[in-house]
């Protein structure tokens, strides 16, 4: 496949192409995802969940991260790579520079961070030292005990209009791609809309610019529960190759995610 830019993912949000994303910790799946026609491959620090058995992403390292960016560059040395910034580890934008060196050093094309109003120093700071910047609004998984669990976010009027003023503050200060996770479509639609920058949605229906799935919860091997934003591609397709196949084309067609797969 071509080698995919950030230049690339903005040509595909203006001209209505759906971008497809799969987290990745491995060379071999990393291969496997990049001959499918998977757009993008992020690193998540789900890896602390799904890999190291947590029951949380907080205990995840800088150090875990850069090591499977590593791994993953290795298997799909022209993909789209995106790494997870673990927790606290971009409190000051002073942190989030010195966090961002390893994995950008390990592969990674661009870091993801978690959160709102207080980041957008830290985005401004990167941006300028040519580290390009993923935000992630709704549900943030980091901030899971602050909300008291996987809720959706942004479900009050009040804070639907708050989380559309976050995602431009976070496009204004230099973030080139958003994350909008578990939140209702009609403020995922609102909020890709109103952005000129793609954004990728989990659990906010099929109206972003693409689609983002922990790869465990495509393949349906996730311990615990699938999570009502996923589906298992594995159990449809009776093969690994044909599963990603089939994901990645009902991403670019609008099919998935289906009604059941998201939030009203």
């Amino acid at each position: 496949m071509a080698k995919i830019t950030t230049a690339v993912l903005q040509k595909m949000k203006q001209q209505g192409d759906k971008i497809t994303m799969l987290t990745a910790y491995d060379a071999s799946f990393a291969k496997l995802f990049a001959e499918q026609g998977v757009d993008v491959l992020l690193i998540g620090d789900s890896l602390g969940m799904v890999l190291q058995g947590h029951s949380d992403t907080l205990p995840v390292t800088t150090a875990d991260i850069a090591y499977h960016t590593r791994a993953v560059r290795a298997g799909a040395p022209d993909a789209f790579v995106i790494a997870d910034m673990p927790f606290m580890s971009y409190a000051t934008p002073e942190q989030a520079m010195q966090n961002a060196t390893p994995l950008m050093q390990a592969g990674a094309n661009m870091v993801k961070l978690e959160g709102g109003d207080f980041l957008l120093p830290t985005i401004k700071a990167l941006t300028e030292r040519g580290v390009p910047v993923c935000g992630h609004l709704g549900l943030t998984p980091q901030s899971v005990h602050l909300f008291g669990g996987f809720k959706v976010q942004g479900k009050t009027a009040e804070k639907a209009d708050a989380m559309v003023r976050q995602a431009l503050a976070l496009q204004e200060a230099g973030a080139q791609l958003l994350v909008m996770e578990c939140i209702p479509q009609p403020l995922a639609e609102r909020i890709t809309q109103a952005l000129t920058i793609p954004v990728i949605g989990i659990g906010a229906g099929n109206v972003t610019d693409g689609q983002v799935l922990v790869m465990h919860d495509l393949l349906g091997i996730s311990s615990g529960y699938i999570p009502k934003f996923s589906k298992n591609y594995l159990a449809q397709t009776g093969d690994i190759r044909s599963a990603i196949a089939t994901y990645v084309s009902e991403v670019k067609a609008g099919i998935f995610p289906a009604k059941e797969h998201s939030f009203q």
